[in-house]
């Protein structure tokens, strides 16, 4: 095989972007696929160069030039740029390959603007990509393997692809690990839930851990885990026989069923200080909180409990909520929601907009054959900027009402004062006021009263919410041309619809 020059693009941001936020978090935000596709590029004996797209770079002196090969990671939200850069590298005559979670998600949509389309992305998957790569311009073609790989190159394998990136970030710099793939639990709305669960190589974790020592004084890992912990023992184990306690610094998304009090003293004393738990709702998915028999006000004091006892063992608690689901109706999830705020005052709550995402999980059928989903741009599909699935028991007004409720409750300047005092750490402290005042806070909340008042007042733009009408509001429009700003003329014809329904008519072809 000939050598190729290869590009390799991480979309972390979907445009253009000078938030805090983005200044400060969004270099630590870089994905370990990209990375694991440039190593491989490379033992493959081509040249490779990869770029991570924060949001703060000049996207256009940054790509890749003379490239023969590009591969882009996107999220979905940031499809629509990725759509765009595709058919800018294949002006230049480049061939384009699409992975991450919009690749498997939306595969059927992604071929009409690249050459190929990745899901589970082996090393085998990568040479045959390189071996064929030629353009299809009618369609790409989607090559996917039937399981997550058993084995990733480890952060010493990556690092000429991580260091780059981390020295973008201007205080902390947390590099991205992997312990396993898949997750145990089968929470309907999750694109893990059908993935197995599997651990990867203790033997490397422990290489890479020992590695990271030789670069930083007390380096700062953060674990990109679905489920972080489910083989607690041995996590541990490979952590301590690295380096002595207190060498390093973890970050971790775990489930409240794993993080006990006994758990929580070992994560304590092997450097853990900011963990993820996933409450999700207060009538279902109890198994990931040891809360399957509890629900509403009961679950709500048990999981206050639970949070607060965790703050005697870590500083920083971001808890997940999901909105909107099928089991919330009335008043009552959003009051839990705000008491649970009352009662664990330091946790930072991590509010999403019940969301789907095409082929990501088998629950999607139901909704795509209810007619509840909608065919949003893809650029809003980040669970917070638009609810893609008409919510079960709630009028559009009246969820809006509940949810611009719950978000100015909980960044109120009394909420923001009680959970700084509450929080015990000083560097805790400043994430969560600079959250609570930028883009996740503040910005949310005067988005959710734009589209509020948009509904009362814009029939259009109520018709396009309850699926009466397909044309897109110019309200939404807009928002894509000022983020994409110059690759808005790269964005191919069609790229802002797609068929919402997709999973359903490919699985039940008969479906009209």
């Amino acid at each position: 095989m000939a050598r190729l020059r290869i590009g390799v693009v991480d979309l972390v941001s979907k445009g253009p972007t000078s938030t805090l936020w983005a200044r400060v978090m969004h270099a630590n935000l870089a994905s370990i696929m990209p990375q694991v596709v440039a190593t491989w590029c490379e033992q493959q004996g081509h040249e490779v160069r990869l770029i991570c797209y924060t949001g703060l770079e000049n996207l256009q002196k940054e790509l890749p030039r003379d490239v023969n090969v590009v591969f882009i990671c996107s999220f979905t939200q940031a499809a629509l740029l990725a759509y765009a850069l595709s058919n800018y590298f294949r002006s230049q005559g480049a061939v384009t390959v699409l992975g991450g979670p919009h690749a498997r998600c939306y595969p059927d949509d992604a071929v009409k603007y690249f050459d190929y389309v990745l899901g589970f992305t082996h090393k085998e998957t990568i040479a045959e990509v390189l071996q064929e790569c030629r353009s299809r311009r009618r369609e790409g073609r989607h090559l996917s393997a039937s399981r997550q790989p058993l084995h990733l190159p480890g952060v010493k394998e990556r690092w000429k692809f991580i260091e780059p990136t981390l020295k973008k970030a201007p205080f902390l710099q947390m590099v991205p690990m992997l312990g396993s793939v898949g997750c145990p639990y089968t929470c309907s709305f999750c694109i893990d839930a059908t993935v197995d669960y599997q651990p990867l190589s203790f033997d490397v974790i422990k290489e890479d851990l020992r590695f990271l020592l030789t670069k930083y004084k007390r380096p700062t890992v953060g674990w990109h885990d679905p489920n972080f912990g489910v083989r607690f023992d041995a996590n541990m184990e490979a952590i301590a026989s690295a380096a002595p306690p207190g060498s390093f610094r973890f970050f971790a998304e775990s489930s409240l069923s794993i993080l006990t009090e006994a758990h929580l003293e070992v994560l304590q004393q092997n450097g853990f200080e900011a963990l993820l738990p996933g409450v999700e709702s207060w009538y279902e998915l109890g198994n990931k909180s040891r809360t399957s028999r509890s629900m509403g006000e009961e679950k709500v004091s048990r999981i206050s409990e639970h949070i607060n006892m965790m703050f005697r063992y870590v500083p920083y608690v971001q808890t997940n909520f999901v909105l909107g689901l099928d089991s919330d109706e009335g008043d009552e999830p959003f009051e839990l929601t705000k008491r649970f705020v009352d009662l664990s005052p330091a946790a930072f709550p991590g509010y999403s907009l019940l969301s789907v995402f095409g082929e990501a999980a088998p629950l999607n059928l139901e909704y795509q054959r209810a007619g509840r989903v909608l065919p949003f741009p893809f650029h809003f599909l980040n669970n917070h900027l638009a609810m893609n699935i008409k919510p079960k028991n709630y009028g559009w007004v009246e969820f809006y009402d509940k949810v611009i409720d719950l978000t100015a409750y909980t960044f109120s300047k009394k909420a923001i004062y009680r959970r700084f005092k509450a929080t015990p750490n000083a560097n805790a402290k400043w994430m969560n006021f600079m959250r609570a005042v930028s883009s996740e806070g503040y910005g949310r909340l005067r988005f959710y009263r734009q589209v509020r008042e948009k509904l009362l007042s814009d029939a259009a733009f109520r018709q396009y919410f309850e699926g009466e009408s397909r044309r897109l509001p110019s309200f939404y429009k807009e928002i894509i041309q000022k983020d994409l700003g110059v690759w808005w003329q790269w964005l191919p014809e069609g790229a802002l619809e797609h068929n919402e329904n997709a999973y359903l008519h490919k699985s039940f072809p008969t479906v009209v």
